[in-house]
């Protein structure tokens, strides 16, 4: 009576040994490293230079305070609403702004609305920091603040059973009309090891409907230009650590040394070419003051580039900023720098 049972457990044992084995970086480091591919660019000839009143200055923080704000003017809204926590940066008709849904209050005041859906999103410029209320003619009825068929993880865990997602991303067309950015992730190397987008899941918040596109058609037609969340920041940040730690193999990466970098502890954005880009400092894993230069890394497309710029961590630069005797004496703090050209230098702003 136990011998299938037992079969089962030690073939799946087998299974899990094996794909980890399949998986250990110890043996698959140069398969790692190749997840991401970098090329050298020119920092003054490629990014463009910003003029002061086009500075994006609003983080996720402030951009929180604005929306919660706002929502407190609606009075409409205010006592069965709030602000959802997303707050996409993305680009939209050529400023950097950034977008978050509405969710219910409570489970009480779902039941009283749910029929209508969720009536409105905000989108915050992060220029000038206002605010637009964008009301619906037909409210969104798949979000992550529903509950029961509609809630979006279990929408597309019905309609896509097999996949594996990371997390949902809202966004707006240029038409205004909400979508969630669902990137469907896989497993490259071996079992376990190697994760990577292979498409995404575009979900219209307002009728559920759903539309797989493979990355590559996501990455060439016009058609799907106007995402800028496919790839997770934190996600980028592993795959470039994979290319900067295991350029000379594993053991060098322990041992040696010779040639590893890695990125410093943050990250921020810059909106580029209609695209939003993630970039970090990199920095050797022997020094922890300095940087070798700069990664930026095109959110849609995965397109890395490394600009060779020797200077401080943005750790530093925030510590300077608060290192003056009028900033201390105002008791303020640094947010994470933005990265911007001027006259020809990347400067931290």
């Amino acid at each position: 009576q136990c011998t299938v049972p037992f079969f089962l457990a030690a073939g799946l044992l087998a299974l899990a040994v094996v794909g980890g084995v399949a998986s250990w970086v110890v043996f698959r480091a140069g398969s790692y490293q190749k997840l991401l591919t970098v090329q050298s660019g020119d920092f003054s000839s490629e990014i463009a230079e910003v003029a002061y009143d086009r500075i994006p200055m609003l983080d996720k923080d402030s951009a929180e305070k604005l929306g919660d704000r706002k929502l407190g003017e609606l009075s409409d809204m205010v006592s069965q609403f709030e602000v959802s926590e997303d707050y996409t940066q993305i680009n939209y008709h050529g400023r950097p702004v950034r977008v978050t849904p509405l969710r219910y209050g409570d489970i009480i005041k779902w039941f009283n609305n749910r029929s209508a859906g969720l009536p409105a999103y905000l989108i915050i410029d992060m220029v000038d920091q206002s605010v637009d209320v964008v009301r619906l003619d037909e409210g969104m009825k798949y979000t992550t603040a529903e509950h029961f068929s509609r809630n979006l993880y279990r929408h597309l865990r019905f309609a896509y059973p097999t996949y594996m997602f990371e997390e949902p991303v809202f966004e707006i067309d240029e038409d205004g009309t909400p979508y969630w950015v669902c990137a469907k992730k896989e497993k490259t190397i071996g079992l376990f090891g190697g994760t990577d987008v292979k498409g995404i899941v575009i979900v219209n918040a307002i009728d559920g409907k759903c539309e797989y596109v493979p990355i590559e058609t996501v990455k060439s037609d016009a058609k799907y230009q106007w995402i800028d969340r496919v790839y997770d920041s934190d996600l980028l940040v592993e795959q470039y650590n994979y290319y900067g730690r295991y350029q000379k193999g594993f053991w060098n990466s322990i041992l040696g040394q010779e040639d590893v970098y890695v990125t410093t502890e943050d990250y921020s954005y810059i909106a580029q070419n209609d695209d939003v880009y993630m970039y970090t400092g990199v920095t050797s894993v022997t020094n922890d003051q300095s940087i070798t230069g700069f990664i930026m890394i095109n959110q849609r497309t995965k397109e890395a580039v490394y600009y060779s710029v020797a200077g401080a961590k943005e750790q530093s630069a925030q510590a300077s900023a608060e290192g003056l005797d009028e900033i201390k004496a105002a008791g303020y703090t640094a947010t994470f720098p933005l990265l911007l050209n001027i006259d020809g230098e990347p400067t931290y702003f």
